[in-house]
């Protein structure tokens, strides 16, 4: 037992609140696609609304309405008066207008909600056995640019939300030695390379992914008129003894290194240090699950890593940030610098020993 326990009638209601968890999370999906939601929030200021009249603007059941507030009234979504007019709660409020929540529901049950259901043959495994619900591939990426556009989306507007506020300024650190050449490592859609383009008219970015993911990645650098300083090379990270070209001044990698196992991790970062010059830099930015100041920022992270355990991959997760110190010196780096950047982020600056 625990050294702080909680009370016997608190402890069975959390019990029982993770219990019938997925029925709360499907209940507030469909508040949301409903619109239930947005119109009981829409007459907070007549002093709520009823089942009834819910019903009736949206064309609904007054008993499918009802099931899901009473479930939602329950869990301290909603709130209800004397007279039964139904209002939002402060959490209810989150639920529906909070740009990281909204990211995270949509991610979770478009992309992952499926395939949780088999976490535990993922665990016994170390395969990504929920994958079969969304394509028949290896790993989630070899399949993101032939998901269905609203997975897709969920999937992109995941991975964006959570590096993209930081991009101006992890720029800084990037271009704080002015180099020529830059290896955009886990290129993505092609955002970091953009964003690097703008902020310096002369530099050289090459982009380093899968060709699916390139495709798209190459697409959006010649919208954005950067076609001219952007090359690109194909790997698959996962494929025997996998090598970069030589030459880089910096190679750059935004929350890329998660996406592996420990093993896999150091053979990329084995095989920078033999594609960066004498003098370059290795940066590598992360949300370590260790340098989170609020509780809520480490529970996203460790969710994140059931994502990787049953979805992704089967094998990688949110790391702390010690992992990533042992296996930057076992591949022949050196840490320079450790930056902190925006609230959640890591910068660590490595070169070769």
């Amino acid at each position: 037992m625990s050294k702080n326990p909680i009370k016997a009638i608190d402890a069975i209601q959390e019990a029982q609140k993770i219990a019938f968890a997925p029925f709360v999370f499907q209940a507030v999906v469909s508040l949301r696609k409903l619109g239930i939601f947005d119109l009981i929030f829409e007459r907070r200021k007549k002093g709520g609304i009823s089942i009834e009249d819910i019903a009736k603007e949206l064309s609904l059941s007054v008993y499918g309405v009802g099931v899901l507030l009473e479930i939602a009234e329950s869990s301290n979504i909603v709130s209800k008066d004397e007279s039964n007019l139904y209002e939002v709660t402060t959490i209810g409020y989150y639920l529906n207008s909070h740009k990281t929540v909204d990211v995270n529901i949509n991610f979770t049950q478009e992309v992952c909600y499926k395939g949780l259901f088999h976490l535990e043959e993922a665990i016994k495994t170390g395969k990504p056995s929920g994958l079969k619900e969304l394509g028949d591939w290896n790993t989630i990426y070899e399949g993101l640019s032939k998901l269905t556009p609203e997975v897709q989306k969920s999937w992109f507007e995941f991975d964006h939300h959570y590096s993209d506020d930081v991009f101006q300024e992890a720029l800084e650190t990037v271009f704080r030695n002015n180099p020529k050449t830059i290896y955009d490592v886990g290129a993505n859609t092609g955002k970091f390379t953009i964003s690097g383009s703008k902020h310096n008219d002369s530099v050289s970015i090459k982009m380093v992914d899968l060709p699916g993911q390139l495709k798209i990645a190459l697409e959006n650098v010649a919208e954005a008129g950067f076609a001219d300083r952007v090359t690109h090379h194909e790997i698959d990270w996962l494929s025997e003894n996998p090598k970069l070209p030589k030459g880089a001044d910096t190679i750059w990698m935004s929350q890329f290194l998660d996406c592996f196992s420990e093993d896999e991790i150091l053979t990329i970062l084995k095989a920078c240090a033999a594609a960066v010059n004498d003098d370059g830099e290795i940066l590598i930015m992360e949300t370590f699950t260790d340098r989170q100041r609020f509780d809520n920022a480490k529970f996203i992270l460790e969710a994140t890593s059931l994502y990787f355990t049953v979805m992704a991959n089967g094998n990688s997760k949110m790391y702390p940030a010690k992992v990533f110190m042992k296996l930057i010196d076992l591949a022949g780096l050196e840490l320079k610098e450790d930056i902190a950047v925006g609230e959640y982020h890591t910068i660590l600056v490595c070169k070769k020993k």
